[in-house]
C-alpha cells in the first residue's frame, strides 16, 4: 500500500487512508470517508487526499515528510488540476511550497480538535450558566435569521445557510427572542465532526453566548463522531482560548496554491 520502487499508490477506501495516516484527524476530515470525487495516494508514510468542494475549496490534504509529500503533490495536481489547494501542517506546506516554484503559500490558520480517545465537551461538566436562554439546533425556517446574524457578525464566514456541506445550525436567543449566537455542523464525516460559522452578535460579545453555542455544538458532535474539530484564524486569540477551555488542542496549518490560486 505504501508504494513500490518510489511510485505513489492509490488508496481505495477510508480504512486504507486511516491506516496510512495513523488516524490523523485532519487527513480523515480531508478524506470525507471517500465521498464521491475523493482521491487519495500514499508513498511510504506520506499521504495526500484530494477532496472537491470541502469547506468551499478544492483541497489536497497532506501528511508526512516533505520529500515524499512533494512527490505526491506533483502526482495529485497532475490528476486533479490547478484548483486544488495543498493543506496541511504549516511547516510541511511551507517546505513543500519551497520545493515547487509553482506553489505559493496563500493562507495560515489553526486546526483545533479533541485528542484521540479524550472525552468531548458533551462529557465534561458544564460551566455555570447564569444567562437566560439555552443553545439548541435551529429549524430550517430560522436560517434566514442565521444569515442576517452572520452578515453583521461574521461576513467572511465560510459556512452560511444553503452552502453544500453545511448541515444544520445551532443557536442561542436572548430574553427578547433575538438570535444572538450561532455555530454550524458543516463538512462533518463519520470520523470527524466539524464546527464552522461560529458568530456572536457584536454588541453582545463577552457575555457567554458564544461559549454556550460552541459547547452545545461541540458536545453534540462529540457524541456522534470519533473526534470533533474546527478551524480558526491564528490571530483570533479570544476564540482560540475559548476552544482550548472546551477541550480542543491546536496545531498551525497553511494552504498553498498553484501560482497563488
Amino acid at each position: 500500500m505504501n508504494g513500490v520502487n518510489g511510485a505513489p499508490v492509490r488508496l481505495k477506501d477510508a480504512a486504507e487512508i486511516a491506516e496510512a495516516c495513523s488516524g490523523d484527524a485532519l487527513v480523515l476530515w480531508g478524506a470525507q470517508a471517500m465521498a464521491p470525487g475523493v482521491r487519495a495516494w500514499a508513498l511510504g508514510e506520506a499521504v495526500a487526499v484530494a477532496c472537491p468542494d470541502l469547506n468551499r475549496r478544492d483541497r489536497l490534504t497532506v501528511y508526512g515528510e516533505p520529500g515524499p509529500v512533494s512527490t505526491l503533490v506533483r502526482q495529485a495536481l497532475q490528476e486533479t488540476g490547478p484548483s486544488y489547494r495543498v493543506t496541511g501542517e504549516r511547516a510541511l506546506v511551507e517546505e513543500v511550497a519551497a520545493r515547487d516554484a509553482r506553489l505559493r503559500v496563500v493562507g495560515t490558520f489553526e486546526w483545533m480538535d479533541t485528542p484521540a480517545g479524550a472525552p468531548g465537551p458533551a462529557l465534561t461538566p458544564p460551566l455555570p450558566n447564569p444567562l437566560p436562554g439555552r443553545a439548541g439546533w435551529l429549524r430550517t425556517a430560522e436560517e434566514g435569521e442565521v444569515g442576517d446574524l452572520l452578515a453583521r457578525a461574521a461576513p467572511t464566514s465560510w459556512a452560511v445557510p444553503g452552502v453544500p456541506g453545511v448541515r444544520r445550525w445551532a443557536g442561542v436567543r436572548d430574553d427578547d427572542g433575538n438570535l444572538v449566537a450561532v455555530a454550524a455542523d458543516a463538512w462533518s464525516c463519520p470520523a470527524v465532526g466539524f464546527v464552522a460559522g461560529v458568530a456572536t452578535a457584536p454588541a453582545l460579545r463577552g457575555r457567554g453566548y458564544g461559549e454556550r453555542v460552541c459547547r452545545f455544538a461541540l458536545g453534540e458532535l462529540a457524541a456522534a463522531h470519533e473526534r470533533v474539530a474546527l478551524m480558526v484564524d491564528t490571530a483570533n486569540h479570544a476564540a482560540v482560548s475559548l476552544y482550548e477551555r472546551l477541550g480542543l488542542r491546536g496545531r498551525p496549518l497553511a494552504a498553498a496554491g498553484l501560482d497563488g490560486t
